[in-house]
């Protein structure tokens, strides 16, 4: 008994710090949200020049998913969460001095960099940690705790920007992030009684089996695409486009636009342990609640952007609170990842799976950026027209995930009738 509590005690320990180091990953990523604006003006750069820095962050998060899974199955997790909080905070040390466009860029590869060697390390410390049956709700506090790492970026990020600048608000972000990468080294263990853990050496071909046979199983499809389909809005707006769009499109103050964007963070924050015990009571129409919330958000998006002049203020609220909604929805395909792969590749799944959201967020990204400017005139400011356009570019990755989810699902359970794996696999 005293070695189960001592267990426990660890295991929360562990998880509290390799959640702040999470939390802190998503603050760097989320800190140039509202800063776009001012960021456009020290850089001196167009809307699809300020996108730049949240797609190389995004693209270089998304590609390297896949290989970060590969390293956390030979390597583990705490050296990879160290090395990750290392670079976020050279990263964010180059940004807050740079001056020039290509140089500011450089510093966001080393933030994304950073950021995609954490969450998925995380995971695998909750999978390695806690009972089997408590792992879809640690999963889902984890997803919905580290979120947080947003609402800090938002009121007090514009509070840090107008009182002590730039450079001062960008070191004080990575003077944080060394305090918590000395305490992962101080605290987190890849395993109980082990330190370290190795897995098998990678080679080419344990590599392209371990890919083939991780993608191969429609499980792990049905966790990309739910996660491709209800991450991107969440995660556009937070990361760059939702201080812009309630300011330029909706007509909001900073204050207000800063308070909106705390407000999706809260929701996403609360609606994580909801879904968790949701899905726990209800696990054979979990692919149906992710339908439901996208088609939930679609509907939403519609009225906010076909309402004539400004949406009012409780609509706004409505729209940050299902796209809150969302990003724990997302973490739903973790779980098919983890139900349907073993442990050896249980990380490659996970980089799999983390992949399809940050795909998605980088495609809109990218697809708000260059509308914008096809729909605002030379040296103008944005327009709530031309958000209107670039918004609407949504709808075309929420038809192509939803239809990613219903063909994965589908082979999912024919291949669970036809091969039936150990304990409840449900879609």
């Amino acid at each position: 008994m005293t070695r189960t509590r001592d267990r426990q005690g660890s295991a929360s320990l562990i998880w509290a710090v390799a959640l702040a180091a999470y939390l802190l990953a998503v603050f760097h990523r989320s800190s140039l949200a509202v800063a776009g604006l001012e960021a456009a003006d020290r850089f001196g750069i167009s809307a699809a020049q300020l996108a730049t820095f949240t797609t190389v962050q995004l693209l270089v998060y998304a590609g390297l998913q896949v290989p970060v899974g590969l390293a956390l199955d030979r390597y583990g997790p705490r050296l990879l969460l160290v090395l990750g909080g290392v670079a976020m905070t050279t990263g964010q040390v180059c940004f807050a001095f740079v001056e020039s466009y290509p140089l500011a860029v450089a510093a966001r590869v080393l933030v994304g960099l950073g950021d995609a060697l954490t969450f998925t390390c995380v995971l695998r410390l909750v999978a390695t940690w806690f009972p089997t049956r408590r792992v879809p709700l640690m999963t889902q506090l984890t997803g919905a705790s580290g979120q947080v790492g947003s609402i800090v970026a938002a009121l007090p990020m514009t509070w840090a920007f107008r009182h002590w600048g730039w450079t001062n608000a960008y070191l004080t972000a990575a003077g944080v992030g060394l305090v918590v990468t000395v305490l992962v080294v101080l605290v987190v263990r890849d395993a109980p009684g082990r330190w370290r853990r190795r897995g098998e050496a990678i080679s080419i071909a344990h590599v392209r089996l371990s890919l083939v046979d991780s993608w191969r199983h429609p499980g792990t499809r049905l966790g990309f695409w739910t996660h491709f389909t209800t991450q991107f809005s969440a995660t556009t707006l937070a990361l760059l486009w939702g201080y812009p769009f309630l300011v330029r499109g909706e007509g909001r103050s900073s204050h207000e636009a800063g308070l909106l964007l705390t407000v999706l963070v809260i929701a996403l924050v609360v609606a994580g342990p909801v879904l968790a015990t949701i899905t726990a009571r209800h696990p054979f129409h979990r692919s149906d609640l992710v339908m439901g919330i996208v088609l939930v958000m679609a509907a939403v998006w519609t009225v906010v952007l076909v309402w004539p002049g400004d949406a009012p203020t409780w609509l706004l609220v409505l729209l940050v609170v299902v796209v809150g909604i969302g990003a724990p929805a997302s973490i739903i395909g973790f779980e098919f990842g983890r139900e349907f792969n073993p442990d050896a590749r249980l990380g490659t799944a996970i980089g799999i799976i983390n992949q399809g959201g940050f795909i998605a967020s980088l495609l809109l990204v990218v697809a708000i950026g260059l509308v914008l400017d096809w729909r605002t005139p030379a040296g103008a400011d944005y327009t709530p027209e031309a958000f209107r356009w670039a918004m609407s570019a949504q709808y075309v990755l929420w038809g192509v995930g939803l239809v990613g989810i219903l063909r994965a699902r589908l082979q999912t359970r024919t291949h669970v009738a036809a091969a039936p794996v150990s304990g409840t696999a449900a879609t």
